[in-house]
């Protein structure tokens, strides 16, 4: 789960200043499965930094569609710190399948949980860096280690995992904390690779984004623009197909919407036409042809859904 900001301009709907960005914008809602990048939902929302409230009402309804067909399923909610707040947390404590991670802010008892480690960091770090100029050898960029307390703010339903990433840096110290449900893995572990693993989702934001247009939202109407943002995630929805279902095994296997485009469609070709068929006349020295000629291949094997019943 992530939100992204889309600008907006003049008298439209909903638009609201958000003192983070520091400008009139949108925030819109994007869920994706984690490991394949399927997209699940977005939703398109005023510029305002979303309540717990809200969040957990959309998030409801998603998780009531997916228990609907995996009722056992083992799903973890994974977001920034947008996300972090008791209504989210109870909505995962309610559903035996259904756990969290998400980022946390710092506050006064964190940072003094942090203090210790931080220190020790720095020790290191200033001994590693004289240790690698000593040995002529590259100084290293950062020294940080991870830990765990349990901690709840005064509107958690009860104490959680406090996972603290304390890293050292020449730029300063950067401590950062996750909050989770999950009682495995180790706190580097599960901060490296499945929290940091959220970042992906922002790489397939901005494959709708950049790509497909969805922050393409100016029309004075917010239904309007939900509308358009539709269109750009229907979009996504057909390339992650074109791409896992049969583009798979080729050199635009892990392709870019745009590269895809690019290749694929941005052609010039030479349109013949017969009685009973047309001829799309490609380039002699087409760079794709074979690809091409693969991908129409499997696309006329693909039988169209049947009809629905009345």
């Amino acid at each position: 789960m992530d939100h992204s900001e889309d600008p907006t301009h003049g008298q439209q709907e909903l638009s609201f200043y958000n003192h983070h960005y520091r400008r009139y914008c949108y925030l819109p809602l994007f869920v994706f499965e984690g490991i394949s990048g399927k997209f699940i939902s977005a939703i398109l929302r005023p510029g305002k930094r979303p309540k717990g409230v809200e969040n957990a009402m959309l998030i409801k309804r998603i998780l009531k569609r997916l228990r609907a067909v995996w009722p056992q399923t083992h799903i973890i909610l994974r977001g920034d710190g947008h996300f972090s707040n008791p209504e989210l947390m109870q909505l995962a404590l309610d559903d035996p399948y259904t756990d969290f991670i998400f980022g946390m802010t710092g506050n006064r008892i964190l940072l003094d949980f942090a203090r210790p480690f931080l220190d020790t960091n720095h020790h290191q770090h200033a001994v590693r860096c004289e240790n690698a100029r000593k040995a002529e050898a590259v100084v290293p960029h950062a020294t940080r280690s991870y830990h765990e307390m349990a901690y709840a703010a005064g509107s958690w339903p009860q104490p959680f995992r406090a996972i603290l990433k304390a890293e050292v840096m020449a730029l300063g110290d950067n401590a950062r904390f996750v909050v989770t449900s999950l009682d495995l893995p180790t706190p580097e572990l599960l901060y490296r690779e499945l929290y940091c693993a959220r970042g992906q989702d922002e790489n397939f934001i901005k494959m709708i984004k950049n790509d497909l247009a969805s922050d393409r939202t100016s029309s004075p109407s917010f239904l309007a623009n939900q509308m358009r943002l539709f269109f750009s995630c229907a979009a996504y929805v057909l390339h992650h197909a074109l791409r896992t279902e049969v583009l798979v095994y080729t050199e635009l296997a892990q392709a870019q919407p745009a590269t895809v485009i690019l290749k694929l469609f941005k052609l010039a070709v030479r349109v013949v036409q017969y009685k009973d068929r047309v001829k799309l006349q490609l380039p002699t020295h087409c760079t794709v042809k074979s690809l091409l000629q693969k991908v129409t291949e499997i696309l006329y094997q693909i039988r169209p859904p049947p009809p629905h019943s009345a």
